[in-house]
């Protein structure tokens, strides 16, 4: 009985390893799932430039902060309910140069240029879904400062900015991929901007300026600019995605696209949001029509982008080549 016994000792003990072994993986799988989880949950995955060349005399440690902080706070932030992959995160970058730094108050006078872009489905290539100078890109920040934000409490400029460009891009990025589909989070985009009226800083109160940051989102939700939302949609997703398979169909959605932007124009002509798309989208839109179309398209296209900017005619001009 006893070589019995021992055969069943060492097989409770092989059951048991087995056991402890399958839990080991069951854990490790539970870790990389949650992994999975917190890694694709953030929707930006931003870059930030700081440029104080023209700040002289100041040690540049408060910058370099500044930029880590930024960078850190905005990529590791959920900023809506949605989930977005690693490879889905909308690549965006703030180009922030410092014209004045007053070390005593730890004010901060800034211009920043945004720029957000958006893969092209089955290519190589990316585009910009948005490309814009704020001028009032002003904030109080003091080195090793933590930010926090919260929609319902908007006490703090830096966040406000931060949070409205996220929100703003994030919903631009949405409309492209469905039509209105980034109504919502455009919406909160907006609740903030009606929450940041007394922070005290210039960009943020209606009638203050046309291209403010106001008067770019206040517009972009107007009942009115609804065929420039939904250009968003028809250029990029019936357009730019399916060139790829089919150039001339592409081209020819991309041509259709663009009665809503002239449409857009005729409804709200005071507005200048369809004038700055024209002008972060010129060289890709002189590249689509350039050799290519027929004659009759190319001057369609060419009569409603000139209407729109003129300033923009020499990149127009290529169209009709």
């Amino acid at each position: 009985m006893l070589p019995l016994h021992g055969n069943m000792h060492l097989d409770m003990k092989k059951i048991l390893f087995s056991h402890r072994r399958h839990l080991l993986r069951l854990l490790l799988a539970l870790v990389g799932l949650t992994y999975m989880i917190d890694s694709s949950a953030q929707e930006l995955m931003v870059k930030i430039n700081i440029n104080s060349q023209q700040i002289e005399g100041t040690d540049k440690s408060v910058f370099e902060n500044l930029q880590q902080t930024l960078e850190q706070w905005m990529n590791d932030r959920q900023w809506t309910e949605l989930q977005f992959q690693k490879n889905e995160r909308i690549n965006c970058s703030f180009n922030i140069t410092v014209t004045k730094y007053d070390k005593s108050n730890n004010h901060f006078t800034c211009t920043a240029l945004i720029q957000a872009t958006r893969p092209v489905w089955n290519s190589a290539y990316t585009t910009t879904i948005y490309n814009n100078k704020d001028a009032n890109f002003d904030f109080d920040f003091a080195q090793f400062d933590q930010l926090n934000y919260n929609d319902e409490m908007v006490d703090n400029q830096l966040t406000a900015l931060m949070a409205y460009y996220a929100y703003l891009l994030i919903g631009l990025d949405l409309d492209s991929f469905a039509p209105l589909g980034g109504t919502d989070v455009l919406q909160r985009c907006m609740n903030l901007t009606n929450n940041a009226q007394d922070l005290g800083f210039a960009g943020w109160k209606a009638f203050e300026n046309s291209r403010n940051r106001f008067a770019i989102i206040n517009d972009y939700l107007d009942e009115a600019m609804k065929p420039f939302r939904q250009l968003q949609y028809d250029y990029y997703r019936k357009g730019l995605d399916e060139m790829s398979a089919n150039a001339e169909r592409g081209r020819t959605n991309i041509s259709e696209a663009l009665e809503l932007l002239k449409q857009a124009h005729a409804d709200k002509p005071l507005s200048l949001v369809p004038q700055i798309w024209t002008d972060y989208k010129r060289d890709e839109l002189a590249s689509i029509y350039k050799g290519k179309g027929t004659q009759k398209e190319k001057e369609a296209v060419y009569d409603i982008l000139f209407n729109i900017n003129a300033s923009q005619s020499n990149a127009w001009d290529k169209i009709k080549q």
